[in-house]
């Protein structure tokens, strides 16, 4: 038994071995496949044969990413800890959907539907790539925490500023702050729509200064990220194994 689970924990933890990149390359096309089969499934002109078909890979996804979820929770050095873990969480998420729509009218759980597309986190896991993305992210957590609070704190001010440049002249566009947020969204992201814009002096002095900020909110995360990536890269070539057994 002991035996068993050294395997299994080799194949589905070691994604450089050959079993473990098999096994980390068919959770990674099943989970494509699930992203592309969700919009094919709200097509209305689709036939039934293959809506059937659909329905049975969605309970051959399931399946398997029910299997792999019990298998790492019983290869898990403190299964509680990784039941609560983000891959443990996302990992039942991926599957909880599908099993709370069985004998229920699936009309009252077609909002759980949308839990279908967290199995594009588990991406996190089998690509190296994503994981050294996500790596980044949590080693530039505090500064993107610094980060978001101050881009919150700059929509707040914004919206209120633009309220009261512009509420006047224009009632219907700037009705109230939570209406000029809109704007300030916008704005500060550079994105720029054009649905509501101001028409007053100071109105557009303030939207200058609004955008000039906006250019440093754009940038600012990637040059965080950028760095983060950099950083990871390198804790990774420490960090790897010179020799890895292959089952």
């Amino acid at each position: 038994m002991e035996s068993a689970r050294r395997l299994v924990e080799r194949i589905i933890d070691n994604g450089d071995s050959r079993a473990g990149r098999a096994f980390d390359l068919t959770i990674q096309a099943l989970i494509v496949g699930s992203l592309l089969a969700f919009p094919i499934e709200t097509m209305p002109q689709i036939s039934e044969e293959l809506r059937r078909w659909l329905r049975y890979f969605e309970v051959f996804t399931v399946a398997v990413f029910t299997v792999e979820y019990l298998l790492r929770i019983w290869v898990a050095p403190n299964r509680l800890r990784f039941i609560f873990s983000f891959f443990g969480v996302i990992d039942l998420l991926a599957i909880l959907p599908f099993y709370l729509a069985l004998g229920v009218d699936a009309r009252s759980l077609r909002a759980f539907r949308l839990f279908r597309l967290i199995r594009t986190f588990k991406f996190v896991r089998y690509n190296q790539a994503v994981r050294r993305f996500w790596r980044a992210i949590t080693l530039a957590r505090e500064e993107i925490v610094l980060f978001l609070g101050v881009a919150m704190l700059m929509l707040y001010f914004s919206a209120i500023g633009i309220y009261y440049f512009e509420h006047e002249a224009q009632p219907e566009a700037f009705a109230n702050v939570f209406d000029s947020l809109w704007w300030a969204v916008v704005t500060l992201t550079t994105v720029g729509y054009g649905d509501i814009y101001p028409i007053t002096v100071g109105g557009r002095i303030f939207t200058f200064f609004v955008l000039v900020t906006g250019l440093g909110i754009v940038s600012i995360p990637t040059g965080l990220l950028a760095s983060a990536l950099s950083k990871a890269r390198e804790l990774e070539e420490k960090e790897s194994p010179a020799d890895r057994e292959e089952p």
